[in-house]
């Protein structure tokens, strides 16, 4: 008998190596074309040198005109999807070596008093101005925003709807803004720490909550507390402290989860921020408190690296001691 040789078992990660290769290969590609199709279109284009949405809600742009475009009387950011346009304020200077440039901030989203976006893709392009005549010219991306080190970091979403803008480039190299909803999630507005209890305010972002409650969860432990509504969107909780001192000598860490009446939970937490430790930079003071006919206990409200909210109780060491 001929002994047939094994085949080398496959590796977890071997599935996706093929469409690593083809996402590598389409970027290689694109910046070959963009390679040859930027000098062709940069004659007729505005070419980015700046570009980014630093806030989650407003595009910042920086572009220079072509040579052969001259000095216009005023300019505008176009933001187009289908028949749908929405124009914004641009304002036109010169350069210190006379070339033409163009700064634009857009605030994106009706809610906050901006272009009224939607979900999607949206071009950008720069319409200029001089007299009764006025010219569209593609606004050119060459290189995709690249995110910065440091302990802050450029917002993904709207501090104030959560809706999320990024920009991206065609396959031509135009720069355009890709729209998405914003997604489920429970926003912690204020927490308010008092000797009677933990009060919440928090809003729900991304989808709708029929008869909410919120459940104060730790190690086995569950404190089923009622909402009150603020508004469309806002609500308030409050969980009496009597009811959080551990049970032992280790420290009870209550997650707080919102549910309703369709079987959905979500967290509580802060997510629509531009920092890199929610825990380090949104730190709230602990309390020392004796619940009535109980040991004294520490309470301290927080955030996981995670961005959830968390409400830490530990028994005081002097509560065990006896003399």
């Amino acid at each position: 008998m001929t002994s047939r040789s094994k085949r080398p078992a496959k590796t977890a990660g071997g599935a996706g190596r093929p469409r690593r290769r083809l996402r590598a290969g389409a970027v290689a590609l694109r910046n070959r074309l963009l390679g040859v199709l930027v000098p062709l279109r940069g004659r007729r284009a505005a070419q980015l040198r700046y570009a980014a949405i630093l806030d989650g809600q407003t595009v910042n742009l920086h572009a220079e005109l072509p040579a052969r475009a001259g000095l216009p009387e005023r300019a505008e950011v176009v933001l187009q999807r289908g028949r749908r346009r929405y124009p914004g304020e641009a304002r036109v200077h010169e350069g210190p070596a006379g070339e033409v440039l163009v700064d634009a901030a857009v605030l994106l989203g009706a809610d906050v008093g901006g272009v009224p976006v939607g979900t999607g893709r949206w071009r950008l392009r720069l319409r200029v101005h001089t007299g009764r005549r006025s010219r569209t010219l593609p606004l050119l991306l060459l290189q995709p925003p690249v995110p910065y080190e440091g302990p802050t970091k450029p917002m993904t979403a709207s501090p104030v709807t959560g809706e999320r803008h990024r920009l991206g480039r065609s396959f031509r190299g135009s720069a355009r803004v890709v729209s998405t909803a914003a997604r489920p999630a429970v926003e912690v507005a204020k927490v308010h720490l008092t000797h009677a209890g933990v009060t919440v305010d928090f809003r729900v972002l991304g989808t709708r909550v029929e008869e909410p409650w919120v459940d104060f969860v730790a190690s086995g432990r569950r404190i089923e507390q009622a909402v009150t509504a603020l508004g469309p969107d806002g609500f308030r909780v409050t969980v009496p402290l009597g009811e959080m001192p551990p049970r032992g000598s280790r420290p009870d860490h209550w997650d707080v989860v919102l549910r309703d009446r369709d079987g959905r939970s979500m967290r509580l937490g802060r997510r629509l921020h531009d920092v890199r430790n929610p825990l380090r930079v949104f730190a709230m003071r602990n309390l020392a408190i004796t619940p009535p006919g109980k040991a004294p206990l520490i309470v301290q409200p927080r955030y996981t690296p995670a961005g959830n909210f968390r409400v830490t109780c530990t028994r005081m060491p002097e509560a065990g001691r006896t003399d």
